[in-house]
């Protein structure tokens, strides 16, 4: 048996924007600023002698309780496999070889980071490669947004501007150094609810610069942008307002916000040193809450990906 490993990096949104609302479907439309951090859940695929190109999952790691009553035949991991040999028919798939996936679960679930996207795209990257498959990257695309709107930016794990329902990517500002900090309540957020219960109003499309000099010149821009869905999650979950507070309270921080539909948020600080000193003086404000400080994932360097250019 061959063993392959992936990361797959937390997705954070700097500033996300509601823009409109597709009448054919209802999906709203939006603008983002994703990012990476170096926090990850790490999937190890193992190839048996069978064939027919079966994935079997297994759920391991700090969060994988959380997993536990999930059926695996249904999780994106499990479905990653089964879109690609759909793709490729069922007589190539024949010859596929069967792999086993171990997710070891490191971050939280359901929380605003695209934990499970980051998984499927990581599988996905996997899949390619112990099956040889050589796809077009357009196709590849197509194939990561039948599993969720958040996978196509997760197959590259780079800094990315998200529009659309989150499949549209453009390229995002260079990012200055800079660290950050991750703090999950533990509590899950429903993004149906949170959307449900948000302002039914429209924010418009950001105005980036093409590049960030330094970390003070990005937080004073993000700062005039917003997270549509905080206060809807604020006001579901309000141990969010406690996290929210704890990080812009925090020695070095310069700018605290939700990610994503929550409930995970995040603190940008000058290095990621400076991220990992404040790190104790946030776990003290909650002791069950989870946290973590280091750097951003800035280039394509800094992440394990096998997804050509």
């Amino acid at each position: 048996m061959s063993s392959l490993h992936e990361l797959a990096h937390a997705k954070i949104n700097l500033y996300l924007h509601v823009t409109g609302r597709r009448q054919a479907d209802g999906y709203h439309l939006l603008d983002s600023l994703a990012v990476f951090a170096g926090a990850a859940d790490r999937l190890d695929l193992k190839t048996g002698s069978g064939q027919g190109g079966h994935v079997a999952l297994d759920i391991k790691g700090r969060f994988s309780a959380r997993l536990g009553d999930e059926d695996c035949t249904d999780n994106l991991i499990v479905r990653a496999g089964a879109i690609l040999r759909e793709q490729i028919g069922k007589d190539a798939a024949r010859s596929l070889p069967d792999v086993e996936i171990t997710l070891h679960k490191e971050l939280p679930v359901a929380s605003g980071i695209g934990g499970g996207s980051a998984d499927a795209a990581a599988a996905l990257r996997l899949l390619l490669g112990v099956w040889n498959l050589d796809l077009p990257r357009a196709t590849l695309m197509a194939l990561a947004t039948r599993l969720g709107a958040d996978v196509p930016v997760c197959l590259d794990q780079c800094a990315a501007r998200m529009e659309g329902i989150g499949e549209e990517l453009s390229p995002a500002p260079r990012l200055p150094p800079c660290g950050m900090m991750l703090v999950n309540c533990g509590q899950s957020v429903s993004t149906p609810q949170v959307f449900k219960a948000r302002a039914p109003v429209f924010t418009p499309r950001a105005t980036l610069p093409s590049t960030w000099a330094t970390l003070a010149d990005m937080v004073r821009d993000l700062a005039t942008q917003t997270n549509d869905l905080q206060e809807a999650a604020c006001a579901i979950c309000p141990e969010i307002v406690t996290v929210l507070d704890a990080l812009r309270t925090a020695p070095g921080c310069r700018l605290a916000r939700m990610s994503g539909s929550g409930a995970t948020c995040f603190a940008l600080f000058d290095s990621p040193d400076a991220a990992r000193a404040a790190q104790a003086a946030v776990q003290q404000a909650g002791a069950h809450w989870w946290v973590w400080a280091g750097d951003l994932c800035r280039s394509s360097a800094d992440v394990r990906t096998s997804i050509p250019a």
